[in-house]
């Protein structure tokens, strides 16, 4: 969650219900407001390729053998393409084919192709883009707990966001505050043990919650996945790659990265 805006007349605050969540667009610099309709036409673009809950989408049908791969948009390819590398280096912690796999109960939402690990992220990245063509330079998207941020909410301040704690709604496991970078949470506590290791077929365990801070947003998304899956040893799977995380250890044990340090407040 970002700070709550402080009265400013500046700017403006939307928020959209899709992909099953709201998505909160904060911009701070004088446009117009109709620049919000642009990019939230773009998330529902977004949800006609990736949404696994859709029969219609282009990921089902291409999963379903209904649309080849090549024949597909550019995006889906994209995203595919990006998904396979994180799956590489995670060494198959990261698996957007887990859906297909016969250990695996089937549950509604979950496809044989399924990239929701990463494309949150990456539309939001997306998102960016379009705003900062119109020339926006100080804004916060906030999808579901993924955030990207750009400038700053007032001069010389950075974005404060507050990583929610598991157990206990109303308050935070810390607070960061960041410029220019994406932060992404991937945990069990929302939806609850959603979320599968490829590599056993079961759901992944073995942490709580991984926060992830990267100046590619989409990256920092598939990597909580993937951390998140890897348990125990995820935080310092992060480190290696030199990555600024947080882990939230069943037992409410927080283990972070040496890199966290810069952002972190609280």
């Amino acid at each position: 969650m970002i700070q709550p805006r402080e009265g400013t007349a500046r700017g403006f605050l939307r928020v959209m219900h899709i992909w099953g969540t709201a998505i909160s667009l904060d911009v701070r610099d004088e446009v117009e407001p109709a620049i919000g309709d642009e990019v939230f036409a773009w998330f529902c673009r977004v949800d006609e390729i990736f949404s696994t809950w859709r029969p219609d989408s282009e990921v089902s049908r291409v999963a379903r053998g209904e649309m080849y791969l090549r024949d597909a948009s550019p995006e889906l390819r994209t995203v595919l393409e990006l998904c396979l590398d994180v799956n590489q280096d995670s060494e198959g912690a990261f698996d957007i084919h887990v859906g297909a796999d016969p250990r695996v109960e089937p549950r509604e939402g979950l496809g044989p192709i399924d990239p929701s690990g990463l494309v949150k992220g990456w539309a939001l990245e997306r998102a960016g883009d379009i705003l900062q063509r119109a020339g926006v330079t100080n804004f916060a998207i906030n999808a579901g707990g993924d955030i990207l941020t750009r400038g700053e909410p007032t001069p010389r301040t950075h974005w404060r966001v507050g990583v929610r704690h598991p157990w206990e709604r109303s308050k935070v496991a810390m607070v960061l505050e960041v410029s220019d970078a994406g932060v992404a949470t991937s945990g069990r506590y929302e939806r609850g043990d959603h979320i599968i290791d490829p590599r056993t077929g079961r759901p992944a365990t073995g942490l709580m919650a991984v926060t992830v801070v990267a100046e590619d947003l989409a990256l920092a998304d598939g990597y909580a996945t993937a951390a998140l899956v890897l348990g125990e040893r995820g935080p310092a799977w992060l480190a290696e790659r030199s990555l600024a995380g947080a882990a939230v250890r069943n037992d409410g044990e927080i283990v972070v990265t040496q890199e966290i340090d810069r952002y972190r407040v609280a």
